[in-house]
């Protein structure tokens, strides 16, 4: 019979101590349990084992993939989004050219204030961003959490809006198009070697490219290790109302 080899990504090593003989396990595990560094591993000579190694390179592989996937449009589409496109043309563009993923066309710039809800308390956008996995892995928690609670809240919501190509600036061009109350952009995080879903919520009341960065409140980490979507959305709905009395968002929020 073939020997079944395990699939390594599949592994739980929250608590895997693969030193030889170590003298205090109980302490490696319980370090392990704290952080997602690559600790109590051992080595062979002044090399990784093998199967650090492997566990490495499978990691790097999902970031890759995280990177260079894209989002999946059919659950865009049953979510209810409209879909705009930044100035980038391929993924590749998207990486060299961060600068294309800031800006719409004047054409898209027009398609979004004829299609779009204008004034909304509340107006919402996905962007892929650095990770579509992050996006296919939330968005379907996370945005209904957050429509149900803005609504319960009293507050008007604007047409939801996928960006594709996007970083985060969008979401001032969107804000000044549309004249929103808070926009929030959820959007891929760069990915790292912990995981490839991880994905941010930047929000800003007023949010405008004539600004600063300093402008946005963050909630980042949102992945199922992380901050679950479902519990992100309420945060982030929790911090509506507070960026919606105080008229203010970013630094300028003492919370």
């Amino acid at each position: 019979m073939d020997e079944i080899i395990r699939d390594i990504s599949e592994i739980d090593y929250t608590a895997r101590i693969t030193i030889d003989n170590p003298m205090d396990k109980e302490s490696c595990i319980r370090l392990k349990k704290t952080t997602n560094a690559r600790i109590c591993v051992g080595r062979a000579g002044e090399r990784f084992k093998t199967e650090t190694l492997l566990k490495f390179r499978a990691d790097h592989a999902i970031a890759m993939d995280a990177v260079w996937s894209y989002v999946d449009e059919s659950m865009i589409d049953q979510l209810g989004f409209f879909k705009v496109q930044t100035l980038v043309e391929d993924k590749e563009e998207y990486i060299r050219r961060p600068d294309l993923g800031r800006v719409f066309s004047k054409e898209t710039i027009g398609r979004i204030k004829e299609n779009c809800i204008h004034h909304p308390d509340v107006q919402i956008i996905a962007a892929d961003g650095l990770s579509s996995c992050a996006i296919n892995a939330n968005l379907p928690d996370i945005y209904p959490m957050m429509v149900e609670g803005a609504l319960t809240k009293g507050y008007t919501i604007g047409t939801p809006i996928f960006v594709k190509y996007s970083r985060v600036a969008t979401m001032d061009k969107i804000s000044e198009a549309l004249d929103a109350k808070v926009t929030i952009i959820l959007i891929g995080e760069r990915p790292g070697l912990a995981t490839g879903e991880s994905m941010s919520s930047y929000m800003a009341y007023e949010s405008s490219t004539t600004k600063p960065e300093s402008q946005r409140t963050v909630v980042s980490n949102i992945h199922k290790n992380g901050i679950p979507a479902v519990e992100a959305g309420a945060q982030i709905v929790n911090l509506v109302e507070v960026l919606m009395r105080e008229k203010k968002s970013g630094v300028e929020l003492k919370i």
